[in-house]
């Protein structure tokens, strides 16, 4: 670069010559015009033959790859669908049978209970009735002691009131009479 004594650039002396910028020079278009043909060719070959079959072939495989996947999901959905189905069937199915097994339990407990109870109420009648029994020949001893108390206190009574022991067939008559009333 030349340089003024001011230290300024002078401007064409650098590369030579003025003119304009090469792409715009008119003198050299055709020659331009022609490599832009050759490189817009070369180019269009290479995307056709090699560029454009690749991406070509990655979009097809992708679209392959989303319908598999595609297919995969509704294949799970119904999977899963089926999976909730037979669920809620086995949970209807283990619901009535868990109400069938309590319904034999308490019937089945409820059997127990009323034979327990029979067999309860059967001895509990058994000792009544034995006890009943206890009672009226404890009642009946009772009784027949009470005719031979009562003779015994008669013949005391009027062995001390009379001075003289009494005729025992008198005596009981008196005593019978007496218990009629």
């Amino acid at each position: 670069m030349a340089e003024s004594h001011a230290g300024t650039e002078v401007p064409g002396d650098a590369h030579g010559a003025k003119g304009a910028f090469p792409p715009f020079d008119s003198s050299s278009f055709a020659s331009q015009l022609v490599w832009l043909v050759i490189a817009f060719g070369l180019l269009y070959i290479l995307m056709s033959k090699i560029a454009l079959p690749r991406i070509a072939g990655i979009l097809s495989e992708r679209s392959a790859k989303i319908a598999a996947d595609l297919a995969a999901a509704q294949k799970a959905k119904a999977d899963s669908d089926e999976a909730v189905a037979s669920y809620q069937t086995a949970l209807i199915k283990a619901r009535a049978k868990a109400q069938s097994i309590a319904a034999e339990t308490r019937a089945a407990v409820t059997a127990e209970t009323d034979t327990t109870r029979k067999s309860l109420e059967a001895d509990l009648s058994a000792k009544l009735a034995a006890a009943e029994a206890k009672i009226l020949a404890t009642k009946q001893a009772a009784l027949g002691n009470v005719n031979g108390i009562a003779v015994d206190a008669t013949n005391a009574i009027v062995e001390q009131l009379l001075g003289k022991a009494p005729e025992p067939q008198t005596v009981q008559s008196a005593v019978d009479a007496a218990m009629a009333k």
